[in-house]
């Protein structure tokens, strides 16, 4: 198959993942809607023209256009009011009008129906329930793809076989550029070579790289016994690791720090060797930890948007090159899965990872991003939902009449705010993933 067609089959897997994100995503609203009695008038995948729909009961399923998103319509999203929109005030007036068409919207679904059956009229851990059944499904998938790819494919993990040797270090045991003022590294010293597999050191075995890498450096100035494995021939070494200098790491390998924030520094042995990886699969156990670094790495980026927005204008108006760990669109995504099924740099088990990788990391973005307490995203609702909690409880203690549901469409000014951001967001992400787009292959 030509490179054209791989990468279009990529733009393919990805808008498919996309889009089961998508339903996922509105099916974990819908299942709880339906289950609480909420009367819910649409489940639809996209925007724009309706391409197909098919109403089963008193919902109508569909297939829009424009599949960059999606919703469920429920009944009675925004409590029944009256806002005033003959104010003499134009600003005034037009925020007036914004929040009576989205009650008038909302009422539109409740025509001949039982109050009851209004979304506003649900207590609020089912309201809830509701909002964050959307994210949570997110996250589900997210959790599915991760695990297949740590316990299908595995993670990349160093073995007992050598890859690469350091040929000349300094007198402080740091490695440089061979030259008048560097010796020899321990390691070609020694006569170790690119391929050679670590068997034992000083007569015990070495089942894995952490287990020789101790050894070494707690050996700095002593001769050590290390037998290799050779093309199938066993070679014994003497190898003496240099005293060297090096940051002290904890079991993920970050630097340890001290009580001023200052990187630990200590002497080790240092021979001069590095590993080769394998993919090596790993425990369900080890997701969690790798769902958990994901999540704070796009809440962080979710913090400091405005400067990372800065940064991809600056980049797709300027010389810049786009960060490939900055905001990236729906386009730029899409691309990037291309070139990554396209490539003949990686294997196709290491492509499939990387699709599956990709689909995995925007499952967990959809979750953070529907997280963030603004209308119209879930967290919105959710945080409406906690405030009117908060207010009823208040009002219970202080023994005063029950206010009754929030009015979050009087937040719809505001929600016209965040979705203007957002527009304006998606068109720089846009512009910038077409004419300047990240690329992960350089």
């Amino acid at each position: 198959m030509d490179t054209f067609w791989l990468y279009f089959l990529g733009v393919v897997i990805f808008a498919v993942g996309l889009a089961v994100s998508i339903g996922l995503h509105e099916i974990g609203h819908l299942l709880p809607a339906k289950l609480f009695g909420v009367r819910v008038g649409q489940y639809m995948i996209g925007f724009g023209p309706t391409l197909f729909s098919r109403k089963v009961g008193e919902t109508e399923y569909g297939l829009k256009a424009i599949p960059l998103g999606g919703y469920i319509s429920m009944a009675g999203m925004y409590p029944p009011g009256d806002e005033p929109v003959d104010s003499k005030n134009r600003v005034r007036r037009l925020f007036g009008k914004l929040v009576q068409d989205a009650r008038q919207a909302s009422d539109e679904s409740m025509i001949d129906l039982d109050k009851s059956r209004a979304f506003y009229n649900l207590p609020v851990w089912k309201r809830i329930i509701i909002m964050v059944g959307g994210p949570f499904m997110n996250l589900v998938l997210a959790f599915v793809l991760f695990a297949i790819l740590v316990v299908g494919y595995g993670q990349p993990a160093p073995t007992t076989q050598v890859a690469t040797i350091t040929q000349c270090v300094t007198a402080e045991g740091i490695p440089a550029e061979c030259s008048d003022s560097t010796v020899e590294a321990p390691g070609v010293t020694a006569g170790l070579q690119a391929g050679d597999t670590i068997l034992s050191i000083n007569g015990q075995k070495v089942t894995n790289w952490n287990e020789g890498t101790e050894v070494i450096r707690s050996s700095a100035g002593e001769t050590l016994t290390v037998v290799v494995d050779r093309d199938g021939q066993e070679v014994s070494l003497s190898v003496v690791p240099v005293l060297a200098e090096r940051t002290k790491v904890d079991d993920q390998g970050n630097p340890v720090l001290d009580s001023s924030g200052q990187p630990v520094v200590e002497e080790v042995g240092f021979v001069g060797i590095s590993p080769d990886y394998a993919m090596t699969p790993g425990s369900i156990t080890e997701v969690f930890p790798m769902m958990g670094e994901n999540i704070a790495g796009v809440t962080n980026m979710i913090l400091h948007l405005p400067q990372r927005m800065v940064d991809v204008a600056n980049a797709a108006f300027g010389p810049e090159e786009r960060d490939i760990n900055g905001p990236i669109g729906i386009v730029g995504v899409g691309r990037v899965a291309g070139e990554v099924a396209s490539t003949n740099m990686v294997d196709d088990t290491a492509k499939g990872a990387t699709l599956i990788g990709i689909l995995a990391s925007l499952n967990i973005a959809l979750f953070v991003f529907n997280m963030v307490p603004l209308l119209p995203l879930d967290g919105g609702h959710i945080a409406g939902a906690l405030y009117e909690a908060a207010r009823r409880k208040i009002a219970q203690i202080r023994k005063r009449p029950d206010p009754g549901p929030f009015d979050t469409a009087k937040l719809m000014p505001l929600t016209l705010l965040v979705v203007i951001l957002l527009a304006s967001m998606s068109a720089l992400l846009l512009y910038a993933d077409i004419f300047k787009p990240v690329s992960i292959f350089g």
